[in-house]
């Protein structure tokens, strides 16, 4: 045996091992710093979910949304409700109940069809013009002022200043509709 050419190999293996150990290291230092990151990003990323149509750029957490994405949201609901005629209030109200809170579903979708009924009975139309969004992140709630303009046979029986409030909930990456009624033009 030649134990100089066997003590050479040796420290060849143990300079490979070294440097294979270094690697290793390296390569769990990197994914411990990688598995902080994470963990860190966890609480505070914001999903981006989109409205009806986007008019403004909005951000949106795990249970909150901006209030640009509530105001995109409140119009689109108020024109969902408000602006309405004989022949698009069923269509219109099957798309509003597609966004309603499963608590308030049956409550709304009969609230809406005796809506539908009378609108069908009497021929008459509504149209909505907003004229201001107020939102309120923290209620997650926008107040919608406009004005109303009420048609029964193609004459014009209303032209009145009315304000909503639009409620929603934000669950499961979507946001619902909790609440849709007058209030007080007045009123915050």
């Amino acid at each position: 045996m030649d134990f100089e050419r066997l003590n050479g190999d040796i420290k060849d293996m143990r300079r490979r091992n070294r440097g294979l150990a270094l690697t290793v290291g390296a390569l769990a230092g990197g994914h411990v710093l990688a598995l902080i990151v994470i963990l860190n990003l966890l609480g505070s990323v914001r999903t981006v979910v989109v409205p009806p149509s986007i008019n403004k750029s909005f951000w949106v957490t795990r249970d909150k949304a901006s209030s640009e994405y509530l105001e995109q949201m409140g119009s689109f609901i108020a024109w969902l409700v408000l602006d309405v005629t004989p022949a698009s209030v069923d269509w219109k109200k099957d798309i509003l109940l597609g966004y309603v809170e499963p608590e308030q579903h049956g409550e709304l979708r009969t609230r809406q069809d005796l809506e539908a009924a009378r609108l069908k009975r009497i021929n008459a139309s509504t149209f909505f013009m907003p004229q201001q969004l107020v939102p309120s992140e923290d209620a997650q709630t926008v107040v919608v002022r406009g004005r109303l303009r009420t048609q029964v046979n193609g004459l014009e029986t209303a032209n009145d200043l009315k304000a909503y409030l639009v409620e929603f909930s934000y669950s499961g990456g979507r946001m619902h509709l909790k609440t849709f009624k007058e209030i007080d033009h007045a009123a915050k």
